[in-house]
């Protein structure tokens, strides 16, 4: 039995830059909107008010600016890509959870940080998505383009949990969610190598995991399937299995498709 080796998806830069930046500008509009009541409401995340919920998504914003303006790192080439990125997210749990408890008691406000790192973030967007220039994430190294999209993650998958929290959605920028989408998918099958089982995201994605005979011809034995916002959630640990099969969100069919849950969450 061989495990499928997967080519690394390519994201072309200026879908990347468009795609963050209007992700950004429904979120600086939406939480524009809040009240100060509403920014003390739950956010649905542990521990987390809706103002913490804007001050870490300021900080998001405002990293690509941050780790740009740090001295490059000496490596070559990167050492952490998207996959990897994705798996490591609840190693840094602790400290984001810190930093973002403390921008929210900063003074000025969650809104006007967002705003701000907004403004930085346009002014250094075009070398941002740039695949020759390598950044020192905690992590390891990353090409400037894998982190930026890896900021589209963070903003899309909050930007939901905003809507959630406050009942008034959040807009979501199409490519922003297709590529949030395709991140947390790709993630997952490096999670879980294989070609037994298809995860199917329609319109967006699909992938093969979860080790076992490999299927080649035809309707697969074992497939899941569901829809782009019901899938980020299970990918990120905001809705469960049971709930989602309940709902009739996710369909899954074949006796190893059910073996998918104990590899989610991919992302934290």
């Amino acid at each position: 039995m061989s495990t499928v080796r997967r080519k690394p998806r390519s994201y072309h830069p200026d879908r990347v830059r468009d795609a963050l930046l209007a992700q950004v500008e429904f979120l600086r509009l939406a939480a524009g909107e809040l009240t100060e009541e509403q920014l003390g409401k739950p956010s649905g995340l542990p521990g987390w008010d809706i103002r913490v919920l804007l001050a870490h998504l300021a900080g998001q914003i405002d990293s690509l600016p941050q780790l740009l303006a740090e001295p490059a790192p000496r490596a070559a080439r990167p050492t952490v890509g998207l996959d990897a990125w994705a798996l490591s997210t609840a190693e840094a749990a602790e400290k984001i959870d810190a930093a973002s408890r403390a921008d929210a008691a900063a003074p000025g406000g969650p809104t006007a940080a967002i705003d701000a790192a907004a403004e930085e973030l346009e002014s250094v967007i075009d070398t941002g998505v740039r695949e020759d220039v390598l950044l020192p994430h905690p992590a390891g190294v990353m090409r400037a383009l894998d982190f930026t999209v890896s900021r589209i993650v963070e903003l899309v998958v909050h930007s939901d949990d905003l809507t959630r929290a406050t009942g008034r959605p959040v807009r979501l920028d199409r490519m922003a969610l297709a590529t949030t989408v395709r991140v947390l998918a790709d993630a997952l099958a490096a999670k879980a190598p294989g070609a037994s089982t298809e995860v199917r995201i329609p319109p967006f994605a699909a992938v093969q995991c979860i080790a076992g005979p490999r299927h080649t011809r035809g309707t697969p034995p074992n497939v899941v399937e569901t829809d782009p916002i019901t899938w980020m959630r299970l990918a990120t640990g905001r809705t469960s299995w049971r709930l989602a099969t309940a709902t009739g969100r996710l369909k899954a069919s074949g006796e190893r498709a059910a073996g998918l849950e104990q590899h989610l969450p991919v992302l934290s």
